[in-house]
């Protein structure tokens, strides 16, 4: 019941027989599968698993600032099959930085597969340290770029591959076309993106969806209260309503650097630069996500068709970041990034061997 949209090509092929043989989309079956709101409830309601183990690094970024890096070590052991030990697999949550289940999940999966999984949180996320009163802006790859740098210095002969969450597609795909032919990604994946960052917003979320990411984002704010003071109106921040009021408060009416809605869109739109991308990007969607909005606003369907790098595999049920199969805990949209990843180094290694390239060092 899926449909891969693309434009034709020897790699789309390629994708073609590699997912239509996979498990994952053979014979999916979906709970409450016209209740999309229901699935986002389970998700949200779902008693949390004990946290796998990680081991944390923290990145200096050129105005001190930090970033940190949470490399996934357990509880199960790596595997040796599907991406190889050679693989880094960067997981990149949503805009407000929360780590879900989904993603962990995703991480664990990957790590049994012979993945080397670490997950990259912004600014002042998820227990990271806020060095400077600055946060990471919806579209700004600049931080994200230098962890990518980090990784494949301390990773130079390693296939190094991206895969985000939600909302948090925004930043990779702003990476992926701002970076070009330079973004040292070998492929990379979006579940459930969000494309159109100021429409999304705009247009407001479930509350289901958007009161805990808010509330997520000001208890972490909260923290860090003393030395925003200096940057924002740390009383609107904290005070805000909506996920775009708070986006506003922290990146628009700052007290040093003010600017307009428009202008700050104009600099952070994830699709701005969508035509540069030069990195195969496989981006998994359902057509009855309550998050992302009705696809006929919301997927840029002629990016598809016109790019040779972007590859939408869309399904008509599956939720927000959900694509739950029945009778199992796990998320068939992960086994089939997963699958995607695997052929995707498939086949870099067979046109490797047909021109005769050597492998980077």
């Amino acid at each position: 019941r899926c449909r891969l949209l693309c434009k034709p090509s020897a790699l789309a092929q390629h994708l073609v027989r590699s997912l239509g043989q996979s498990p994952a989309l053979q014979g999916g079956c979906w709970l409450w599968p016209r209740w999309p709101r229901l699935q986002m409830l389970q998700q949200l309601l779902q008693l949390p698993e004990p946290d796998p183990a990680v081991a944390r690094e923290l990145l200096q970024l050129p105005d001190t600032g930090l970033v940190a890096l949470d490399w996934l070590v357990g509880p199960r052991g790596p595997g040796s099959s599907g991406g190889g030990p050679s693989s880094v697999l960067l997981l990149i949550p949503n805009a407000a930085g929360k780590v879900t289940a989904g993603l962990l999940q995703l991480g664990l999966r990957a790590l049994e597969r012979g993945f080397i999984p670490v997950i990259f949180n912004r600014r002042g996320h998820n227990g990271c340290p806020l060095a400077t009163p600055r946060l990471q802006p919806f579209g700004d790859p600049g931080d994200l770029r230098e962890a990518v740098t980090y990784l494949r210095c301390r990773h130079p002969a390693a296939l190094l591959l991206a895969v985000s969450e939600g909302s948090g597609s925004g930043l990779l795909l702003a990476y992926l076309g701002e970076s070009g032919s330079s973004s040292r990604l070998a492929a990379a994946a979006c579940i459930s993106p969000i494309f159109r960052g100021r429409d999304w917003f705009e247009a407001g979320m479930p509350w289901l969806y958007e009161w805990p990411l808010l509330l997520h984002l000001k208890r972490g704010l909260s923290r860090y209260a003393g030395s925003l003071a200096e940057a924002v109106d740390v009383d609107r921040l904290l005070g805000s309503r909506s996920l775009q009021e708070l986006e506003e408060a922290l990146f628009c009416r700052t007290k040093s650097r003010p600017t307009t809605w428009e202008a700050y869109w104009e600099r952070n739109e994830p699709l701005r630069d969508a035509d540069e991308a030069a990195v195969p990007v496989l981006c998994l969607c359902s057509a009855d996500d309550p998050v992302r909005g009705p696809p006929a606003r919301s997927l840029p369907l002629e990016l598809f068709g016109s790019s040779p790098y972007f590859f939408l595999l869309l399904t008509p049920r599956g939720g927000h970041c959900g694509f739950p199969r029945r009778g199992s805990g796990r998320c068939w949209g992960h086994e089939a990034v997963l699958e995607y990843f695997r052929a995707m180094a498939e086949f870099l290694r067979a046109e490797e061997r047909r021109k005769g390239l050597p492998r980077p060092r």
